[in-house]
């Protein structure tokens, strides 16, 4: 079957689509599923060059997540049969025609979505939801600043903050982006690539700062969103996709009285899975209500995924990256 596969480690250059990859063979706890659309995320970016916490061997198919049709399942299945929409959350192997998954990774693609704006569900709402709800604790009139909120996860976050009832700063490198967030609700925006972040936030908040920062960018914005957080603040450390990983002087946690929060959705659903469960369900109800509507402007075909990575790698994309079968 034809799939994107990654026989060395590098940029997407070193990619290589080919048309003989071989079928999955399914375990009694899989679904193998047609697979019509997958999202590229930062983290694919980061495996095909050997740089994430979690390496498959090579070669491997990249792509962590995906929305397809149900081709087949596994003799202990009973969820899901042939036919079922479905989206799926793998890790690996999402950007080829046909991917199996274990049924737990499986979830029913909410009806009100099209296959493009289901792809990209997994990763990017599923981790903004823990983050802002179990991680932050964000509670109705407090102060939200998103950084990179234009992007795949940024643009679920600034949706989920006014959902929440935070008012939202968002914050992107370029007015055309802020125009989306705009559009998503954000009360207020910053673009930091002509703005001081820290004056910005300062200016906007009378001085006090900021209830909540959601980071999934890093690098030299860290610092200055530590030091624009209020008392009692909470700064959610959700990955870096400025590429260097911030050190943070702790003595502004300390003047702050604010904490710094690890946001690893993976884990999460691991450790529990209930909770996991029980926000996927308060999900798919925001979504079925029209509460929530995915942006989705990247859209490539397959055999165009050198640039729909490039797109993410040179921070082009508002809203997330897909890839169509």
């Amino acid at each position: 079957m034809k799939a994107v596969v990654c026989k060395e480690h590098g940029l997407p250059n070193k990619l290589e689509l080919v048309s003989d990859w071989p079928e999955p063979e399914l375990g009694d706890n899989d679904v193998l599923i047609d697979v019509k659309a997958a999202g590229l995320n930062f983290p694919d970016v980061l495996v095909i060059q050997g740089k994430y916490q979690f390496q498959p061997e090579l070669p491997f198919v990249p792509g962590n997540e995906c929305s397809g049709v149900v081709k087949a399942v596994g003799a202990a299945v009973s969820r899901y049969k042939p036919g079922d929409k479905v989206i799926a959350a793998a890790g690996t192997g999402a950007f080829c025609e046909r991917i199996k998954a274990n049924e737990h990774g499986v979830f029913p693609m909410p009806e009100t979505l099209s296959f493009e704006q289901a792809a990209g569900i997994s990763v990017t709402y599923f981790t903004s939801y823990y983050a802002l709800k179990q991680r932050a604790n964000i509670q109705p009139g407090e102060t939200l600043l998103v950084l990179g909120a234009a992007g795949g996860v940024g643009t679920t976050a600034v949706e989920l903050g006014k959902l929440m009832g935070a008012k939202v700063i968002a914050a992107a490198s370029s007015d055309e982006k802020l125009e989306l967030c705009k559009q998503l609700g954000a009360d207020e925006v910053i673009n930091y690539s002509t703005t001081s972040l820290k004056d910005a936030v300062k200016e906007m908040t009378g001085g006090k700062g900021v209830d909540v920062v959601y980071d999934p960018v890093g690098g030299d914005f860290a610092e200055p969103a530590v030091r624009s957080m209020a008392w009692n603040g909470r700064y959610l450390v959700i990955g870096f996709a400025s590429g260097p990983i911030p050190k943070i002087p702790l003595n502004l946690t300390l003047l702050k009285g604010c904490s710094i929060v690890g946001v690893f959705w993976g884990r999460f659903t691991t450790e529990e899975p209930k909770v996991h469960m029980q926000n996927i369900a308060e999900l798919w109800e925001l979504f079925a209500n029209g509460k929530l509507n995915p942006v989705v402007t990247d859209v490539y075909p397959l055999d165009q995924y050198e640039d729909a990575y490039n797109c993410m790698i040179e921070r082009r994309a508002r809203g997330k990256v897909i890839l169509t079968m």
